[in-house]
């Protein structure tokens, strides 16, 4: 063995493959991962994510080089937005030499809220989702998802009792195929605008006195939540498809109960 042969390490995943199937998802999954974001006030938000990364592998080659996915994310240091989030995922098809491919990232998401009567201001903790995806031969598609918490009263509760209502915290998913940019608190905003009542991290007295009477001056059914909204997503030009769902907790059963909706807004795609 001459000395250059000493320091080659044959690729075998360089090598071709005879059994000509084309795989469409090949990559990696729950990768936990540090991630600074900005947010809408354009302030750094430190997070943990879980990501996937993947692409679509040609039928000839026998593998993915999957080191180059995180190679990918140490590359990526600055905070992300969805502009660098767009450019990350250019950066992982160009490096892989691949035609599709898609990053999935789903971390908590912290919104500041002030207390609607005493103002005391708290973190509030939100479940987001970011998908980036191309299909062979197809534009690239961005998914936005945010869980909301959210409290919603009974209407027939209300209207049958002498006094009270049964009320319980519910999560509203609001899920949005983009044609331009939003961000995770105008979805958040979006869905707390149409419960009963939005909850708080901290809550004093007056506090606690006004959002009980909100929620009772507010009553809405789960079927209500999702219509509401729907409403609100179908007018907006920055969405091209849409599903909005919520699971109410109930708090007179050991059951949930769950409505969705789905729809597609008419206008231009914008890759």
């Amino acid at each position: 063995m001459n000395a250059p042969d000493r320091f080659f390490l044959p690729d075998m995943q360089a090598r071709a493959d005879l059994r000509q199937l084309a795989i469409h998802k090949v990559g990696v999954k729950d990768l936990r991962y540090p991630l600074a974001l900005l947010d809408a006030a354009g302030t750094v938000q430190n997070t943990v994510a879980r990501l996937s990364m993947s692409v679509g592998l040609p039928p000839e080659v026998k593998g993915t080089h999957m080191s180059r996915f995180v190679e990918v994310l140490e590359q990526r240091r600055a905070p992300l937005n969805v502009n660098r989030l767009l450019r990350m995922f250019d950066d992982m098809l160009l490096r892989l030499d691949a035609q599709s491919g898609a990053i999935e990232l789903a971390f908590p998401y912290f919104i500041s809220k002030a207390a609607p009567v005493s103002g005391v201001e708290s973190l509030l903790d939100y479940d987001v989702r970011m998908i980036v995806e191309k299909r062979q031969g197809q534009a690239v598609e961005l998914t936005l998802e945010v869980v909301a918490p959210v409290t919603s009263l009974c209407p027939c509760s209300k209207e049958i009792s002498e006094y009270g209502a049964h009320n319980q915290r519910s999560h509203i998913t609001i899920s949005v195929r983009l044609r331009s940019g939003m961000t995770p608190e105008e979805l958040v905003r979006l869905a707390e605008e149409e419960a009963s009542c939005e909850v708080f991290g901290l809550l004093k007295r007056p506090d606690e006195k006004w959002v009980t009477e909100r929620a009772y001056d507010n009553p809405k059914f789960v079927e209500d939540l999702v219509r509401d909204i729907a409403l609100r997503l179908m007018n907006e030009p920055r969405i091209a498809n849409w599903t909005v769902k919520s699971e109410n907790f109930e708090s007179i059963h050991n059951h949930s109960a769950y409505a969705e909706i789905s729809g597609e807004n008419a206008g231009s795609e914008v890759a």
